[in-house]
Protein backbone atom coordinates (compact mmCIF):
# COMPACT_ATOMS: atom_id res chain seq x y z
CA UNK A 1 0.00 0.00 0.00
CA UNK A 2 1.83 3.04 -1.19
CA UNK A 3 1.54 6.33 0.70
CA UNK A 4 -0.13 9.05 -1.21
CA UNK A 5 -0.14 13.04 -1.85
CA UNK A 6 -3.83 14.58 -1.82
CA UNK A 7 -3.71 17.07 -4.62
CA UNK A 8 -6.39 19.48 -4.27
CA UNK A 9 -7.32 22.15 -7.28
CA UNK A 10 -9.63 24.85 -6.69
CA UNK A 11 -11.22 26.52 -9.30
CA UNK A 12 -13.85 29.27 -9.34
CA UNK A 13 -16.31 26.81 -10.42
CA UNK A 14 -15.23 22.89 -9.64
CA UNK A 15 -12.45 21.78 -7.37
CA UNK A 16 -11.32 18.54 -8.69
CA UNK A 17 -9.13 16.47 -5.98
CA UNK A 18 -7.34 13.31 -5.82
CA UNK A 19 -4.82 10.89 -4.54
CA UNK A 20 -1.48 9.62 -6.24
CA UNK A 21 2.16 8.41 -5.12
CA UNK A 22 5.51 9.55 -5.82
CA UNK A 23 5.69 8.20 -9.32
CA UNK A 24 2.47 10.02 -10.63
CA UNK A 25 0.09 7.12 -10.69
CA UNK A 26 -3.07 8.47 -9.86
CA UNK A 27 -5.48 6.10 -7.65
CA UNK A 28 -8.39 8.13 -6.88
CA UNK A 29 -9.53 11.56 -8.88
CA UNK A 30 -13.02 13.17 -8.42
CA UNK A 31 -14.67 16.57 -8.62
CA UNK A 32 -17.35 18.86 -6.95
CA UNK A 33 -19.16 22.29 -7.70
CA UNK A 34 -16.77 24.92 -5.59
CA UNK A 35 -19.82 27.21 -5.31
CA UNK A 36 -22.03 24.19 -3.60
CA UNK A 37 -19.59 24.82 -0.57
CA UNK A 38 -21.27 28.45 0.76
CA UNK A 39 -17.68 28.42 3.55
CA UNK A 40 -14.58 26.99 2.86
CA UNK A 41 -14.74 24.52 6.01
CA UNK A 42 -17.73 22.72 3.71
CA UNK A 43 -15.50 22.08 1.66
CA UNK A 44 -12.91 20.79 3.66
CA UNK A 45 -15.40 18.25 5.09
CA UNK A 46 -17.07 17.42 1.75
CA UNK A 47 -13.63 16.37 0.32
CA UNK A 48 -12.85 14.04 3.72
CA UNK A 49 -16.31 12.24 3.63
CA UNK A 50 -15.31 11.24 0.05
CA UNK A 51 -11.65 10.17 0.88
CA UNK A 52 -13.38 8.37 3.68
CA UNK A 53 -15.61 6.52 2.10
CA UNK A 54 -12.86 5.70 -0.64
CA UNK A 55 -10.72 3.94 1.91
CA UNK A 56 -7.85 6.41 1.22
CA UNK A 57 -7.40 8.95 4.21
CA UNK A 58 -5.06 6.70 6.29
CA UNK A 59 -3.08 6.28 3.40
CA UNK A 60 -2.31 9.88 2.92
CA UNK A 61 0.38 11.39 4.18
CA UNK A 62 0.17 15.12 3.01
CA UNK A 63 -2.10 17.47 1.25
CA UNK A 64 -1.48 19.82 -1.75
CA UNK A 65 -3.27 22.71 -3.10
CA UNK A 66 -3.28 24.96 -5.62
CA UNK A 67 -6.06 27.79 -5.64
CA UNK A 68 -6.08 31.41 -7.28
CA UNK A 69 -4.17 33.99 -5.38
CA UNK A 70 -3.05 31.00 -3.07
CA UNK A 71 -0.18 32.34 -1.05
CA UNK A 72 2.66 29.70 -0.18
CA UNK A 73 3.91 31.67 3.25
CA UNK A 74 0.86 32.00 4.73
CA UNK A 75 -1.12 29.04 3.51
CA UNK A 76 -4.28 31.12 2.72
CA UNK A 77 -6.31 32.39 -0.12
CA UNK A 78 -6.34 36.16 -0.15
CA UNK A 79 -8.68 38.27 -2.12
CA UNK A 80 -9.48 35.78 -4.82
CA UNK A 81 -12.11 37.75 -6.60
CA UNK A 82 -13.47 34.21 -9.13
CA UNK A 83 -14.20 32.88 -5.37
CA UNK A 84 -17.25 33.82 -3.71
CA UNK A 85 -15.15 33.38 -0.09
CA UNK A 86 -14.23 36.61 0.97
CA UNK A 87 -10.86 37.92 1.85
CA UNK A 88 -8.10 35.88 3.72
CA UNK A 89 -9.03 32.26 3.86
CA UNK A 90 -6.56 30.02 5.78
CA UNK A 91 -6.85 26.93 3.71
CA UNK A 92 -3.61 25.08 4.29
CA UNK A 93 -4.70 25.13 8.45
CA UNK A 94 -8.24 24.12 7.70
CA UNK A 95 -7.10 20.81 6.12
CA UNK A 96 -4.14 20.18 8.32
CA UNK A 97 -7.11 20.58 11.42
CA UNK A 98 -8.77 17.72 9.32
CA UNK A 99 -6.70 15.70 7.58
CA UNK A 100 -3.78 15.88 10.68
CA UNK A 101 -1.28 15.92 7.92
CA UNK A 102 1.59 18.70 6.39
CA UNK A 103 -0.34 20.86 4.33
CA UNK A 104 0.73 22.84 1.37
CA UNK A 105 -0.50 25.74 -0.92
CA UNK A 106 0.18 28.01 -3.56
CA UNK A 107 -1.38 29.37 -6.58
CA UNK A 108 -2.75 27.07 -9.35
CA UNK A 109 0.18 28.73 -11.50
CA UNK A 110 3.18 27.41 -9.04
CA UNK A 111 1.20 23.94 -8.88
CA UNK A 112 1.74 23.16 -12.57
CA UNK A 113 5.14 24.48 -12.61
CA UNK A 114 6.21 21.68 -9.77
CA UNK A 115 3.79 19.51 -11.66
CA UNK A 116 6.13 19.66 -14.86
CA UNK A 117 9.68 19.85 -12.47
CA UNK A 118 8.16 16.32 -10.57
CA UNK A 119 6.15 14.53 -13.35
CA UNK A 120 6.67 16.21 -16.83
CA UNK A 121 8.56 17.90 -19.31
CA UNK A 122 10.79 19.67 -16.95
CA UNK A 123 11.97 16.83 -15.05
CA UNK A 124 15.41 17.66 -16.59
CA UNK A 125 15.67 21.07 -15.74
CA UNK A 126 16.30 23.54 -12.91
CA UNK A 127 15.62 26.98 -14.10
CA UNK A 128 12.64 27.18 -16.45
CA UNK A 129 9.08 28.69 -16.26
CA UNK A 130 5.68 27.78 -16.58
CA UNK A 131 3.48 29.76 -18.31
CA UNK A 132 -0.35 29.11 -18.28
CA UNK A 133 -2.89 30.11 -21.07
CA UNK A 134 -5.80 29.93 -19.92
CA UNK A 135 -8.56 31.99 -18.75
CA UNK A 136 -5.95 34.54 -17.83
CA UNK A 137 -2.26 33.72 -17.73
CA UNK A 138 -0.39 32.85 -14.79
CA UNK A 139 3.58 31.90 -14.23
CA UNK A 140 5.16 29.57 -12.17
CA UNK A 141 9.23 30.57 -12.00
CA UNK A 142 11.50 27.84 -10.80
CA UNK A 143 15.46 29.58 -10.24
CA UNK A 144 17.99 26.25 -9.31
CA UNK A 145 15.46 24.16 -8.78
CA UNK A 146 13.43 25.89 -6.13
CA UNK A 147 10.33 28.19 -7.04
CA UNK A 148 10.18 31.66 -6.81
CA UNK A 149 7.73 32.85 -4.14
CA UNK A 150 9.04 36.34 -3.61
CA UNK A 151 8.84 38.25 -0.10
CA UNK A 152 5.30 38.13 0.33
CA UNK A 153 4.74 34.71 -1.59
CA UNK A 154 3.10 36.34 -4.62
CA UNK A 155 5.94 36.61 -7.03
CA UNK A 156 5.94 35.69 -10.90
CA UNK A 157 2.64 36.88 -12.23
CA UNK A 158 3.47 37.65 -15.69
CA UNK A 159 0.28 38.01 -16.63
CA UNK A 160 0.41 41.25 -15.49
CA UNK A 161 2.81 42.72 -16.73
CA UNK A 162 2.05 45.37 -18.70
CA UNK A 163 2.91 44.88 -22.52
CA UNK A 164 1.22 47.79 -24.02
CA UNK A 165 0.85 51.06 -22.61
CA UNK A 166 -2.99 52.21 -21.67
CA UNK A 167 -3.81 48.82 -23.52
CA UNK A 168 -7.12 46.54 -22.70
CA UNK A 169 -8.57 47.25 -19.55
CA UNK A 170 -7.44 44.11 -17.31
CA UNK A 171 -9.94 42.56 -14.73
CA UNK A 172 -6.69 43.64 -12.00
CA UNK A 173 -7.99 47.22 -13.01
CA UNK A 174 -5.16 48.07 -14.57
CA UNK A 175 -4.52 48.25 -18.89
CA UNK A 176 -2.17 46.58 -20.89
CA UNK A 177 -1.46 43.47 -19.10
CA UNK A 178 -0.34 40.62 -21.15
CA UNK A 179 -3.13 38.03 -20.20
CA UNK A 180 -5.55 41.18 -21.74
CA UNK A 181 -3.99 39.77 -25.19
CA UNK A 182 -2.04 36.06 -24.31
CA UNK A 183 -5.13 34.05 -22.88
CA UNK A 184 -8.42 32.57 -23.78
CA UNK A 185 -10.14 35.70 -22.98
CA UNK A 186 -7.32 38.09 -24.75
CA UNK A 187 -7.76 36.00 -28.22
CA UNK A 188 -11.60 36.42 -28.32
CA UNK A 189 -11.14 40.25 -27.44
CA UNK A 190 -8.59 40.37 -30.87
CA UNK A 191 -11.46 38.85 -33.03
CA UNK A 192 -13.06 42.32 -31.92
CA UNK A 193 -10.02 44.38 -31.74
CA UNK A 194 -7.93 43.31 -34.34
CA UNK A 195 -8.19 45.50 -37.83
CA UNK A 196 -7.81 42.99 -40.94
CA UNK A 197 -8.68 43.43 -44.44
CA UNK A 198 -9.84 39.57 -43.91
CA UNK A 199 -12.26 40.26 -40.90
CA UNK A 200 -15.28 40.87 -42.92
CA UNK A 201 -15.22 37.66 -45.12
CA UNK A 202 -14.00 35.50 -41.87
CA UNK A 203 -16.00 32.98 -41.09
CA UNK A 204 -15.79 33.45 -37.01
CA UNK A 205 -17.76 36.07 -37.20
CA UNK A 206 -20.06 35.34 -39.71
CA UNK A 207 -20.88 31.80 -38.41
CA UNK A 208 -20.42 32.30 -34.64
CA UNK A 209 -22.49 33.57 -32.02
CA UNK A 210 -20.01 33.59 -29.54
CA UNK A 211 -16.67 32.80 -30.75
CA UNK A 212 -14.04 30.72 -28.36
CA UNK A 213 -10.18 30.68 -28.88
CA UNK A 214 -10.45 27.11 -29.50
CA UNK A 215 -12.41 27.82 -32.09
CA UNK A 216 -10.08 30.14 -33.60
CA UNK A 217 -7.63 27.82 -33.94
CA UNK A 218 -10.06 25.52 -35.39
CA UNK A 219 -10.90 27.84 -38.27
CA UNK A 220 -7.17 28.90 -38.28
CA UNK A 221 -6.29 25.55 -39.92
CA UNK A 222 -8.78 25.67 -42.43
CA UNK A 223 -6.96 28.52 -43.90
CA UNK A 224 -9.03 31.53 -42.45
CA UNK A 225 -6.96 34.48 -42.67
CA UNK A 226 -8.14 36.21 -39.99
CA UNK A 227 -7.95 33.61 -37.71
CA UNK A 228 -4.53 33.04 -38.28
CA UNK A 229 -3.61 36.59 -38.26
CA UNK A 230 -5.18 36.49 -34.69
CA UNK A 231 -2.66 33.59 -33.92
CA UNK A 232 0.20 35.26 -35.27
CA UNK A 233 -0.35 38.25 -33.37
CA UNK A 234 -1.29 35.99 -30.17
CA UNK A 235 2.37 34.44 -31.05
CA UNK A 236 3.77 37.54 -31.66
CA UNK A 237 2.60 39.20 -27.87
CA UNK A 238 3.69 36.17 -26.21
CA UNK A 239 7.18 35.93 -27.95
CA UNK A 240 8.04 39.59 -27.13
CA UNK A 241 6.96 39.29 -23.39
CA UNK A 242 8.84 35.99 -23.16
CA UNK A 243 12.02 37.90 -24.87
CA UNK A 244 11.99 40.28 -22.30
CA UNK A 245 11.14 38.30 -19.08
CA UNK A 246 14.43 36.21 -20.22
CA UNK A 247 16.46 39.26 -18.61
CA UNK A 248 14.92 38.48 -14.96
CA UNK A 249 15.51 34.79 -14.50
CA UNK A 250 17.61 33.17 -17.64
CA UNK A 251 15.38 30.23 -17.85
CA UNK A 252 16.35 26.97 -19.85
CA UNK A 253 12.85 26.99 -21.03
CA UNK A 254 9.47 27.92 -21.11
CA UNK A 255 6.77 25.36 -20.56
CA UNK A 256 3.65 26.26 -21.90
CA UNK A 257 0.59 24.75 -20.36
CA UNK A 258 -3.11 25.33 -20.86
CA UNK A 259 -6.21 24.91 -24.29
CA UNK A 260 -3.61 27.67 -26.11
CA UNK A 261 -1.13 25.88 -25.48
CA UNK A 262 -2.28 22.11 -26.65
CA UNK A 263 -3.22 23.65 -29.79
CA UNK A 264 -0.12 22.39 -31.25
CA UNK A 265 3.79 22.40 -31.82
CA UNK A 266 2.72 25.29 -34.71
CA UNK A 267 1.91 27.86 -32.36
CA UNK A 268 4.79 26.97 -29.89
CA UNK A 269 7.05 27.40 -32.64
CA UNK A 270 5.56 30.77 -33.78
CA UNK A 271 6.10 31.81 -30.21
CA UNK A 272 9.89 30.66 -30.81
CA UNK A 273 10.41 32.63 -33.54
CA UNK A 274 9.14 35.46 -32.33
CA UNK A 275 11.03 35.49 -29.55
CA UNK A 276 14.24 34.93 -31.05
CA UNK A 277 14.17 37.95 -33.10
CA UNK A 278 13.52 39.53 -29.98
CA UNK A 279 15.96 38.56 -27.55
CA UNK A 280 18.61 40.29 -26.13
CA UNK A 281 21.92 38.70 -27.85
CA UNK A 282 23.32 36.75 -24.72
CA UNK A 283 20.28 34.82 -24.61
CA UNK A 284 19.42 33.68 -28.18
CA UNK A 285 19.27 30.18 -29.33
CA UNK A 286 19.66 29.67 -25.64
CA UNK A 287 15.82 29.14 -24.29
CA UNK A 288 13.57 26.19 -25.70
CA UNK A 289 9.52 26.20 -25.44
CA UNK A 290 8.11 23.41 -24.43
CA UNK A 291 4.45 21.97 -24.36
CA UNK A 292 3.31 20.55 -21.34
CA UNK A 293 3.05 16.87 -20.77
CA UNK A 294 0.60 16.81 -18.59
CA UNK A 295 -2.50 18.52 -19.96
CA UNK A 296 -3.90 15.32 -20.70
CA UNK A 297 -3.30 13.41 -17.92
CA UNK A 298 -4.54 14.22 -14.50
CA UNK A 299 -2.69 17.65 -14.45
CA UNK A 300 -4.58 19.65 -11.60
CA UNK A 301 -4.28 17.20 -9.22
CA UNK A 302 -0.78 15.95 -9.93
CA UNK A 303 0.26 19.49 -9.68
CA UNK A 304 -1.33 20.28 -6.73
CA UNK A 305 0.12 16.87 -5.26
CA UNK A 306 3.44 17.60 -6.37
CA UNK A 307 4.06 20.30 -3.33
CA UNK A 308 3.79 17.25 -1.12
CA UNK A 309 6.16 15.37 -2.85
CA UNK A 310 8.73 18.58 -3.26
CA UNK A 311 8.57 19.14 0.40
CA UNK A 312 9.00 15.81 1.56
CA UNK A 313 12.02 15.13 -0.84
Amino acid sequence: MKDLALGIDIGGTNTVFGCCDCEGNVHFETSVPTTDSKAPELLVERIYDQLHKEGLIDRIIGVGIGAPNGNYFSGSIEFAPNLSWKGKIPLAQLFHDKFGVPTYLTNDANAAAMGEMIYGNAKDLKDFVTVTLGTGLGSGIVVDGKMIYGHDGFAGEYGHIRVIPNGRLCGCGRRGCLETYVSATGVVRSIIELDSKHKNSSSILTSMDHPSAVQVFKHAKTGDKFAQEIIDFTAKMLGNALADFACFSSPKAYVLFGGIAQSGKEFADKVKTHMEEALLNIYKNKIEIRISALHELNAAVLGASSLVWNEIN
